[in-house]
């Protein structure tokens, strides 16, 4: 999808945990368990990305909250949260994580039609800022931040020589399930598995029991921006 500055992002997402290793991560307790403690109470998958942004080419994300593109998916509560865990180093100049501090006590804020994405309306932003420090957020393989859906965020293009790619988990509140379906999972049992299930996996690429998600069908991208 574009950037809204004649760049691309290249995205694939997956709407369940498979039985391979990428699933074993989504599922595991020091992933998955700490998401119930921090959310309070079960939790489910509720999608897989894996963010390319390539070196070079690779475009930004506008200032977002994620709950901003998830609440029009019939979810009521922002009782949501992704994990994201760089598979690159993910550094201010490939392209980092930037977040307003604090920003996800500021509540929903509308967000807009920017380009391909969709973006946190930009008045309200400005008045965000003065009050929530902005921030990069340098990562590096082997790291997981935990990020509440109201948190802004946003990513500068990466122009480096280094690709940046990033691997992220959102789960819901299985009490927070959507009230209509949508191109997302409602509530799915989530089956946890132990720490271990990571390298005990010997199933590296088998990609069966995920369903990828057809961009067609997500209202919240314009493959045209």
């Amino acid at each position: 999808m574009g950037d809204g500055a004649a760049r691309k992002l290249r995205l694939c997402v997956l709407k369940h945990p498979g039985n391979n290793v990428i699933g074993m991560v989504s599922r595991c307790d020091k992933i998955a368990g700490t998401v119930e403690q921090i959310l309070g109470g079960e939790v489910y998958h509720y999608h897989s990305k894996l963010i390319m942004k390539d070196a070079r080419t690779g475009g930004k994300f506008v200032w977002h909250q994620d709950y901003g593109y998830w609440y029009n998916n019939y979810i009521v509560f922002p009782d949501m949260l992704s994990v994201l865990m760089p598979i690159d180093p993910s550094l201010k100049e490939n392209g980092c994580l930037e977040v307003l501090v604090g920003s996800h006590k500021c509540g929903r804020i509308n967000h807009v039609r920017i380009g391909g994405q969709i973006g946190a309306d930009l008045e309200r932003l400005e008045m965000v800022k003065t009050f929530c420090p902005h921030k990069y957020v340098e990562l590096q393989p082997g790291d997981a931040l935990f990020q509440h859906s109201n948190l802004l965020h946003t990513s500068e293009p990466n122009t480096s020589a280094m690709r940046r790619w990033m691997f992220i988990v959102a789960y819901n509140k299985a009490s927070n399930n959507p009230v209509k379906e949508h191109f997302l999972p409602s509530y799915t049992k989530l089956h946890k598995v132990n720490d271990t299930a990571i390298l005990d996996c010997k199933n590296e690429d088998d990609l069966e029991d995920e369903l990828f998600m057809d961009p067609k069908i997500d209202f919240t991208i314009d493959l045209k921006g």
